[in-house]
């Protein structure tokens, strides 16, 4: 590990008790007009979960303490009751296609964090799984903390244990297996954060509005290493929060996951194009294997201060 990685990690690695609430809303306080805190969700078919987080939020961040100023699901076309259950949980509720209707709405998680920008106002911009089980509010605080306290910070991700099962771990399959490797090759900077993949981050508006968005499962690869060209390590962050529990994806939506990760990493290597941006793979049928081709996200969203509609907004 580089030397600058080993001082990061001392230097800008907490855990969420390091900053306790009180703390928190004091520093907000102090300084509203940077301290606006909102809390996106992107939703598909998340109706057992979806509930839970967002009540978790509204009663302890909401109501009993003034921390999030906003709490927003983005439905990504759920076919359950996600909107539903989440509205009924307390958070507002706006459909992707919604959102931005001259632009047709991609596939993909990147898409919706994307277009989130446009119906939020909050100077923090915190993004959390909606398929999170036993959540704690620590996932928001934690995260949001560094950008509240240390005017230095722009861009803080979650830490956490991921287990798998029964079997404790640190890190996801594609993680371990694709990301850490890319970073640690490629981006040697990057090499200390413990879940560059993870769906729990905050980061100041005034630096998302100047990235470009992979509409996919590279959104969370593209965003960091973006953000360390963009602002430097030092302007980067992890808080430890614990155990994160969540729903796990079979080999093949893994594989999917991992493609998608690599095709964000090699464009950010060469700025080139894929030769083939597909990936095969096989399901046993009745007479044997038998291919499945899926395309591998290739769009991006351009970074939102070059959209027209966001940035008559932001000066109205």
């Amino acid at each position: 590990m580089l030397e600058e990685v080993e001082r990061w990690l001392a230097r800008r690695s907490w855990s969420a008790a390091d900053r306790p609430l009180d703390r928190l809303v004091a520093a907000k306080g102090r300084d509203p007009r940077r301290g606006s805190v909102s809390v996106v969700l992107p939703a598909l078919n998340e109706e057992a979960t979806v509930g839970a987080i967002v009540e978790t939020i509204r009663v302890e961040l909401v109501e009993k303490v003034p921390l999030v100023d906003e709490l927003l699901v983005i439905d990504s076309g759920s076919t359950d009751g996600t909107a539903e259950v989440a509205r009924k949980a307390g958070a507002r509720v706006v459909h992707r296609d919604a959102i931005l209707p001259r632009i047709p709405t991609l596939p993909g998680k990147g898409e919706v964090l994307w277009r989130s920008l446009l119906v939020t106002s909050g100077d923090i911009v915190c993004f959390i799984d909606a398929d999170l089980r036993d959540f704690s509010a620590d996932f928001v605080s934690g995260i949001v903390g560094p950008l509240l306290t240390d005017p230095g910070v722009q861009f803080v991700k979650a830490m956490y244990d991921r287990p798998l099962g029964d079997t404790a771990g640190q890190g996801g399959r594609v993680t371990e297996l694709v990301a850490r490797p890319l970073l640690n090759l490629h981006w040697p900077q990057l090499a200390g954060f413990v879940q560059p993949l993870g769906g729990e981050y905050a980061v100041r508006r005034s630096l998302l509005e100047r990235l470009p968005f992979p509409v996919g499962y590279g959104v969370e690869l593209g965003l960091l290493v973006d953000a360390l060209h963009t602002v430097g390590l030092d302007a980067l962050a992890q808080v430890d929060v614990g155990v994160r529990r969540h729903r796990h994806q079979d080999g093949q939506a893994l594989g999917r996951m991992a493609a998608a990760i690599y095709r964000t990493a090699q464009l950010r290597l060469s700025r080139g194009h894929l030769v083939r941006p597909a990936l095969t793979q096989f399901e046993r049928g009745e007479n044997g294997f038998v291919p499945r081709t899926h395309p591998v996200d290739t769009e991006e969203r351009p970074p939102m201060c070059e959209i027209t509609e966001y940035v008559s907004r932001r000066a109205a």
